[in-house]
């Protein structure tokens, strides 16, 4: 089901997959350099309603109005709380989880107390600019007052597991989940230890147990 939604940013998009007895929702947003359809959000969306969780999927107005520069942060943050009581209505009650890969990463964690979630999931996690590990983003991971799980590229260069997790340190309420071989785009070399398929089931395992402790 798709939703189009007005913001003062122009329309946006919710495209949801819903569970049939859905017990909680997870809400996730894309990167600035793609969209809805990335491979680990596509997956979600495909595996997760059979596990009792609706997922739905928001595309920015800039995505909808056919640009390819994405907006800057402040502006995604204004679409997606603007598209928020949409949200919440769909889920009617149901705990809702945040996430969304790399930039929709970060609007999750920044607005993850306004909008009420009960956890945060993201996805390649940009903790900063390639090349330039001095401007970090930690800041943004540590916003959220609730769990957080971080599935994070051994190979991204926005910034490796190891490195993330050795910024977290030990704060117990942020998980970070390795991917063995992957990059930003969660996509991994022939020799890597696992293949699309294994990248894919690591994702969709990982984010379905975390959904189902925080709700």
């Amino acid at each position: 089901m798709d939703v189009d939604v007005p913001t003062s940013l122009g329309p946006g998009r919710l495209v949801v997959d819903a569970a049939d007895a859905p017990s909680s929702v997870l809400w996730l947003g894309h990167g600035a350099g793609g969209g809805i359809g990335a491979v680990d959000l596509a997956a979600l969306a495909r595996t997760l309603p059979a596990q009792g969780i609706t997922v739905v999927r928001y595309e920015q107005p800039w995505r909808v109005a056919g640009r390819r520069v994405a907006a800057r942060p402040p502006s995604l943050d204004i679409a997606w709380l603007e598209t928020a009581p949409v949200v919440t209505e769909l889920a009617d009650g149901l705990p809702l989880v945040v996430g969304g890969r790399s930039a929709g990463a970060r609007v999750a964690c920044r607005t993850a107390a306004s909008v009420g979630a009960v956890g945060v999931v993201c996805l390649a996690f940009p903790l900063h600019p390639p090349g330039s590990p001095e401007k970090s983003r930690l800041s943004e991971l540590l916003t959220p007052g609730v769990p957080v799980i971080v599935l994070q590229g051994e190979r991204d260069t926005f910034g490796t597991a190891a490195m993330l997790a050795s910024e977290v340190g030990a704060r117990s309420n942020i998980r970070i989940v390795p991917v063995p071989g992957a990059d930003h785009g969660m996509k991994v070399a022939a020799s890597a230890p696992l293949n699309a398929r294994g990248v894919a089931e690591l994702v969709t395992t990982s984010v379905a147990g975390f959904v189902g402790g925080v709700s």
